[in-house]
């Protein structure tokens, strides 16, 4: 019985673990790690005082389709601007969330996109940056 109920609790911390994106908290090794597994890269300046950061944390960066396509096909990396994490210049944005999709080298493919999202807008945004990647790849 104890077995059975190790195994249970294993099982609930895989899932429970898989259910969450694989957040680089440190811009520099994100960066170098996107470089290593040639993936673009999710960028994500935010603060945890943000209503729409707060909004996009409990919402759309919790949606299944979002965790697994996130954590296979591009490395995230996470900046809180109250934990006073790092941001680099170019990326500043006076206003929060921004969302920025970057080369790995850290150059930006596009503008951010500023604010909440939802989960079938995102991934739109995803499969779009995902085929230019590709594009740009070749």
């Amino acid at each position: 019985m104890r077995k059975l109920f190790i195994y249970l609790i294993l099982g609930v911390m895989i899932n429970l673990s898989a259910a969450e994106i694989k957040w680089e908290k440190d811009y520099h090794e994100g960066i170098k790690s996107a470089r290593k597994v040639v993936k673009p890269v999710l960028f994500v300046s935010s603060s945890h005082t943000c209503k729409y950061c707060v909004i996009l944390d409990e919402t759309t960066f919790k949606d299944k389709k979002i965790v697994e396509e996130l954590n296979k096909n591009f490395v995230s990396i996470i900046s809180y601007s109250d934990e006073g994490d790092f941001t680099p210049q170019e990326l500043w944005q006076p206003g929060t969330p921004a969302i920025w999709f970057l080369k790995p080298n850290g150059e930006p493919m596009f503008q951010p996109l500023m604010g909440a999202m939802d989960v079938e807008n995102f991934l739109k945004a995803l499969a779009i940056v995902k085929e230019e990647f590709s594009k740009g790849k070749k």
